[in-house]
């Protein structure tokens, strides 16, 4: 059987030396939700860890001063 090699995606506030996530740039943070709003996983973004949950907190915080939307239907 073949195997697949995946290629390791690198987290993008790394590779930019981006330090601080900003939660009012919406046009930067639907990047990281899909269709419905949700946020997308570290796994299929390829964020490290601490950008990942500096990146939940930013984009809650957009959809609290309604600059995102919560749901998109």
């Amino acid at each position: 059987m073949e195997e697949t090699i995946k290629k390791e995606k690198k987290c993008y506030f790394c590779v930019n030396n981006l330090k601080e996530v900003d939660y009012k740039d919406a046009g930067f943070l639907r990047r990281f939700i899909n269709s419905y709003g949700k946020i997308l996983p570290k796994k299929r973004t390829g964020t490290c860890a601490k950008h990942q949950r500096k990146l939940a907190v930013a984009i809650k915080r957009a959809r609290v001063m309604a600059i995102i939307p919560f749901v998109n239907k």
